[in-house]
């Protein structure tokens, strides 16, 4: 009975010793997934808060292209309508509906570049070239902002699939589930036609 009550006191002490640090790794991952999700959404925000300014330079320039102006207008507007919480993450549908408002105003924004090309005094225009340029950076923060988000939610899903956070979040954390991330959309993996 005693080597007994040995084996069960190594084995509750090899558990604890697993199991303890990894106590609080469900919250704290969510917690860091929600942040990168905050931080793509800030980004889109930054996109889209660019809009209005690249619009109306251009539109100064061409007065005549007004279905480019529509279509990116409502593209923003679109995205604008769409506010994609923490909570929907886990909503595929929800997650579809934003990336694909996301894709519209990717599109309309590459074809209101495009007919820039047409102007040559737009392109050396000082204010459009400062709007590119943070259009630019805005895009590549995008990039960096779904990367990181997409680790995120790769490292909660480990956690939650794998010994011993599955067991943990069994226990302690049964509403935890596994989350949806970005994937590319046929229109995104194609190389936008713009040039510069």
């Amino acid at each position: 009975m005693k080597s007994f009550l040995s084996v069960l006191g190594v084995l509750i002490i090899i558990a604890a010793i697993l199991i303890l640090p990894r106590i609080n790794n469900v919250p704290k991952l969510d917690e860091a997934l929600n942040a990168a999700w905050a931080q793509v959404d800030n980004q889109y925000k930054r996109r889209a808060d660019l809009i209005p300014n690249l619009v109306a330079t251009v539109k100064g320039y061409a007065s005549h292209e007004k279905e480019v102006f529509t279509q990116v207008t409502e593209a923003r507007a679109k995205v604008g309508q769409i506010t994609l919480t923490p909570e929907m993450l886990n909503d595929p549908k929800a997650l579809e509906m934003f990336q694909n408002a996301q894709d519209s105003l990717s599109s309309a924004l590459s074809r209101l570049l495009a007919v820039s090309e047409n102007y040559p005094d737009l392109k050396a225009n000082q204010n459009f070239i400062n709007l590119q340029a943070q259009l630019e950076g805005t895009e590549n923060r995008i990039a960096v902002a779904r990367k990181d988000y997409i680790k995120a939610v790769k490292d909660y899903n480990v956690e939650l699939r794998t010994i011993p956070g599955k067991w943990v979040a069994a226990l302690l954390y049964p509403e935890a589930e596994i989350k949806q991330t970005f994937t590319a959309t046929p229109a995104e993996q194609k190389n936008p036609e713009v040039a510069f």
